[in-house]
């Protein structure tokens, strides 16, 4: 049967018809991602290596860090930037910097020690209650955009300007702030959801209202980014609904890891791209990109967590392993990956599993003995590892399940899955 007949997808029917845009990543990891209270702030070499996976995962932007934090953020970034020009990586970096010149002036000096050319994200709050709390007027906060921004195009930079709060600010304000910065030479605005504080029809509205209002007026060549945060659990939907809305490129960060509970996803990111067509580059890769940042940062990764956590695609219920036997019993590679899974594990570098416990039935038994080198048609053989697995309350280890088949006197032939 054709592949396109056992799905019926939901997600793409009475879709409208309108080409989807083409949309890049700007991975935080290394600035936004290790401001996270919990996380370790990896040593040089461990960033090296999240750097080149980064671009191997077909990543196009990375943000270095903030140089304005000191000597060894300068280190870091210098160092950084050394390896993409030594490597060759195809990923084009930047850095995060207040609206200040102290921050911007780093910058610049790395740009000319390295000849790598960086973009200055300079930021800024825009929201009333920001405001409010900073004693900031409006007068105030143009002045600063615009000697921020004037400054770092006259040291030659490229510039990304930044409005953190965007999701909880007046559009009058938004509006103000982000012409100024096209007018003094920011050809790149970003729309930050600082506070996780968007749903997905805020960040259209959001967008829309920018691409419309503010950018379209100027006649200017800006892009326009997004910036999500996942304090309301919604980074991801709020990040497809910008890329739906025409952004032309999002952030996030390995594992979610970033201000209090974090950034949107970069590894879940590009699984859904992935899916809805919008990614063409190979994402076999991305479970070593998770570990590594998972074991550089200290972030243990979940065992629920989507695709890459130790249960994404491990089963030990009878009738979802039944359906996955079955179909390799067809010989059907790629219906065994989606008989009973949304996420082809094939796709992401990882595979499905099937295991043996307190909710299995006979075929989990029968496929696990098999796939170790056991004599799965040893009828008694089968009924004491499927007695042992009934008394249990999980699913049972390789380990005992070797130490049942043993008891039994019975020996691997063959070693397997």
């Amino acid at each position: 049967m054709e592949e396109k007949e056992l799905i019926y997808d939901w997600n793409a029917a009475g879709a409208s018809a309108r080409v989807r845009p083409v949309v890049e990543l700007d991975d935080e990891t290394l600035r936004d991602g290790i401001q996270c209270p919990s996380v370790l702030d990896p040593p040089i070499a461990q960033k090296l290596e999240i750097l080149h996976l980064m671009a191997e995962l077909g990543i196009q932007a990375v943000n270095l860090g903030l140089p304005g934090a000191g000597a060894r953020a300068v280190a870091d970034v210098t160092a950084l930037a050394r390896e993409i020009a030594r490597a060759g990586l195809r990923i084009f970096p930047n850095c995060a910097a207040r609206t200040v010149r102290a921050d911007v002036e780093p910058i610049a000096r790395i740009v000319d020690d390295t000849g790598v050319p960086i973009e200055a994200a300079t930021f800024i709050g825009s929201s009333p209650i920001r405001q409010y709390a900073e004693d900031w007027t409006l007068d105030k906060m143009l002045r600063a955009t615009e000697d921020a921004v004037t400054f770092a195009v006259s040291l030659g930079l490229p510039v990304m300007y930044v409005t953190e709060d965007t999701t909880r600010a007046r559009p009058e304000v938004l509006q103000r702030l982000y012409t100024t910065a096209i007018e003094c030479g920011a050809r790149r605005i970003c729309l930050a959801d600082t506070v996780g504080h968007a749903t997905p029809a805020g960040a259209r509205r959001l967008v829309r209202f920018i691409i419309d209002e503010v950018v379209r007026p100027t006649g200017e060549p800006v892009k326009v980014d997004w910036h999500g945060h996942r304090d309301r659990g919604l980074a991801i939907p709020n990040t497809l609904a910008a890329i739906d809305e025409g952004v032309h490129r999002v952030h996030g960060c390995a594992l979610g890891i970033g201000e209090r509970v974090g950034n949107t996803e970069m590894d879940l990111l590009l699984v859904n791209l992935k899916l809805l067509g919008l990614h063409d580059g190979d994402l076999s890769k991305l479970p070593a990109y998770v570990e590594l940042v998972s074991r550089a940062c200290g972030v243990p990764v979940p065992p629920n967590y989507p695709v890459f956590g130790e249960d994404a695609f491990r089963t030990g219920t009878g009738v979802h392993a039944a359906a996955i036997i079955k179909a390799k019993g067809k010989g059907d590679d790629w219906l065994a990956d989606r008989v009973y899974s949304g996420v082809p594990a094939g796709l992401f570098g990882r595979r499905q599993r099937i295991e043996v416990g307190h909710m299995s039935g006979m075929s989990n038994v029968k496929f696990w003995l098999s796939a170790h080198g056991y004599d799965c048609d040893d009828e008694a053989l089968c009924q004491r590892v499927f007695e042992l697995a009934k008394r249990a309350n999980r699913l049972l280890t390789d380990e005992e399940m070797h130490a049942c088949c043993r008891e039994h006197g019975a020996r691997p032939v063959a070693t397997g899955d």
